[in-house]
């Protein structure tokens, strides 16, 4: 089964493009789409999901990782799902027993739904927390140490960066003990200067991570600010990275090398310079040692340094 946690509404007995209520489904994964009749009870879901997010031992007791992927806008039922399944394949290839679950927030497949796509982000992100991430924590036991992290794409990264804001803006949700583990940003589309060190658009994201890893590209065409679909003029941190001013734990990944020496084995599409991630073992590889967490972050044997930010994969 793949394990999605969506805030889309519902018409005509299909998932749409707008804000509506939570639901929690159990995608059989012979399927191309989720649909409004994989969902069960919030209860399986969570006992599902973590059931299968575990995969080894800490201190004599279960222990294990929950990816959870939020995806960009312009993404339909069936290319958010293949994504994710390509994620849950590639972390599988490297050695990750853990599970990967979605956060399907409702965008357009449409490109030109781009600022409305950010309205229905802003409207919904507090439920990835709320629902999801503070869900997570309070199952968390004594006996069992699952550990959360978000993997996020395009405007997903904005939905992450929301919903952390509002999280800590919200007395009932501050009020309770919730964190994430590992938080990556793929293609983030964001100011790169709301990600500096103390920004008040970006403080309770970097409070409430152990790391942030931001891999960028200068190759984006997508977020280039000659895309007439985006809004705003400000560069974004998935073409330029992470500003100089940053958090320790944040960590900036120069992928303009690396795309540059393979984007001819990564598809003719338009827009393979923003979504190569997906197709790439060798990103995912270095997504399954973040996930990991037991290495030095300068010691991946995927990344090496590099004037661009602070690391770079591989060429």
């Amino acid at each position: 089964m793949d394990y999605a946690f969506s805030v889309r509404n519902i018409r005509r007995g299909a998932f749409g493009s707008e804000p509506g209520a939570s639901h929690f489904l159990a995608v059989p994964q012979t399927v191309a789409a989720s649909d409004p009749a994989h969902r069960i009870t919030k209860r399986d879901w969570f006992a599902r999901v973590q059931e299968e997010a575990k995969s080894g031992t800490f201190g004599g007791h279960p222990s294990g990782d929950i990816v959870m992927y939020v995806h960009g806008y312009k993404n339909s039922q069936t290319t958010m799902l293949a994504r994710h399944r390509k994620i849950r394949k590639g972390l599988e290839a490297h050695g990750f027993g853990g599970v990967v679950v979605i956060f399907d927030w409702p965008s357009a497949d449409n490109a030109l739904n781009y600022l409305e796509d950010r309205t229905d982000a802003k409207k919904t992100a507090l439920r990835l927390v709320d629902e999801g991430i503070a869900s997570f924590a309070a199952l968390q036991r004594p006996d069992c140490r699952i550990n959360v992290h978000l993997l996020a794409h395009s405007m997903g990264c904005y939905v992450v960066r929301e919903a952390f804001d509002d999280a800590d803006d919200r007395p009932a949700v501050a009020a309770h003990s919730w964190s994430v583990s590992q938080v990556m940003l793929v293609g983030a589309d964001l100011s790169a200067a709301s990600l500096a060190d103390g920004n008040s658009k970006s403080s309770s994201l970097y409070r409430h991570c152990v790391r942030l890893t931001s891999y960028f590209n200068p190759f984006d065409n997508v977020l280039s600010l000659s895309n007439i679909k985006r809004i705003g003029v400000s560069p974004r941190a998935g073409r330029i990275g992470l500003p100089d001013r940053r958090p320790e734990k944040a960590v900036n990944i120069y992928c303009g090398d690396y795309f540059d020496r393979h984007k001819d084995m990564l598809g003719d599409h338009p827009n393979v310079a923003h979504s190569w991630y997906f197709d790439d073992a060798h990103f995912l590889q270095d997504v399954f040692l973040t996930v990991q967490g037991v290495m030095d972050r300068h010691e991946f044997p995927t990344r090496e340094p590099h004037s661009q930010g602070n690391l770079a994969l591989k060429p």
